[in-house]
């Protein structure tokens, strides 16, 4: 049985949870499935999924555990709730946004953020964004976050040639 984190998130997709699971563990370095659960023949009348259906599918992305679960049609993502992807680089940058946005909706795509083929919101960042937009000098961070708004995928190279405008 796999070590279970305090707190961590569960996914709900409608019948993709190993299809979802297997895409994001292609994307992210040292990212494993780690436990398939399959429905049981009990219950049938609630969950309605046939046995031996995939239940849920415990998973690693760069080491954070997460869970999906196939839960039916019942519940869809917003973008209410997102996860965000630290980069060190440009190449980080362009690797998440291009494979997460592979097949999702590029009207989506805004100031970095991505929503990928199941309607999951993700927010690739990279650290010297954040570094610019919470300068203490007050212009370095407003040329930042004005340079960024005019943004999909963001772009390192025009945040800086930005605050040095």
């Amino acid at each position: 049985m796999p070590a279970f984190a305090r707190i961590s998130p569960c996914l709900w997709f409608d019948s993709q949870a190993e299809e979802a699971a297997n895409y994001y563990t292609s994307i992210f370095p040292n990212s494993r499935i780690t436990e398939v659960a399959r429905y049981p023949a009990v219950g049938q009348e609630i969950h309605h999924q046939p046995a031996g259906a995939v239940m849920t599918v415990a998973f690693e992305l760069d080491g954070t555990p997460f869970t999906a679960l196939n839960g039916g049609p019942v519940f869809k993502f917003t973008e209410a709730v997102s996860f965000q992807i630290m980069c060190a680089d440009q190449q980080e940058v362009d690797h998440y946004s291009t494979r997460l946005g592979e097949g999702g909706d590029p009207n989506a795509q805004q100031c970095g953020w991505v929503k990928d083929k199941f309607g999951l919101s993700w927010q690739v960042v990279p650290r010297v964004l954040l570094e610019l937009t919470t300068s203490k000098d007050p212009g370095v961070a407003e040329k930042a976050f004005g340079a960024m708004l005019k943004m999909k995928k963001i772009d390192i190279a025009e945040l800086e040639r930005a605050v040095k405008a």
